[in-house]
């Protein structure tokens, strides 16, 4: 078990996972906008904090790119192109990980698919990973419930957007918490 169960800015990388426009369609749509505020809420927070953040596209040609929401918030981030489920089987995505970061943050969907089989790959490479429930998406939330349990079983950290964006800001002051506070209200 790892020593350090609060992500932290310092340590941390935010992977946004596959959250690509035809892809969204097939989601509940009462559940999406709420997954993809809370992906932007830690987009935001992360570009303000330094946290590295890596964006992935699941078969663009198919799948449509990366949602403008998100597009909006990270401009100069160029999303790595995969057809692997798992982000770790595509060497691009691999380059992009860095070794002094050690908490994969990650987001996106589907979580019984690309998240859970990242996420899985992820600690079997040593990291310690983190999924914020609120911002991960299934077409069928039993589907996502069960890659939570799964999760849960690997050793991931099953969190929420406020507390790792608080975590990762530590205290009450500066303009970081300014600025993530009004995200949240």
């Amino acid at each position: 078990m790892h020593a350090n169960l609060k992500a932290r800015a310092g340590l941390s990388q935010l992977i946004i996972i596959d959250m690509q426009t035809r892809l969204i369609a097939a989601m509940p749509q009462e559940a999406l906008q709420a997954t993809i505020k809370n992906a932007g809420i830690l987009a935001q927070a992360a570009s303000l904090l330094e946290v590295p953040t890596i964006i992935t596209e699941q078969y663009p040609k198919g799948l449509g790119n990366t949602v403008p929401e998100l597009q909006a918030i990270l401009p100069s981030i160029k999303p790595v192109e995969k057809i692997c489920f798992s982000c770790l089987a595509e060497p691009k995505f691999n380059r992009q990980l860095t070794s002094d970061h050690t908490q994969m943050v990650l987001v996106g969907m589907e979580a019984h698919i690309c998240i859970l089989q990242t996420a899985l790959d992820l600690i079997g490479a040593g990291k310690q990973v983190f999924v914020a429930e609120d911002a991960i998406i299934s077409r069928n939330p039993a589907n996502k419930a069960n890659a939570l349990a799964r999760l849960r079983d690997a050793g991931c950290i099953v969190s929420n957007t406020e507390s790792i964006v608080f975590e990762w800001l530590g205290k009450a002051e500066g303009d970081a918490f300014k600025a993530i506070s009004k995200l949240i209200r």
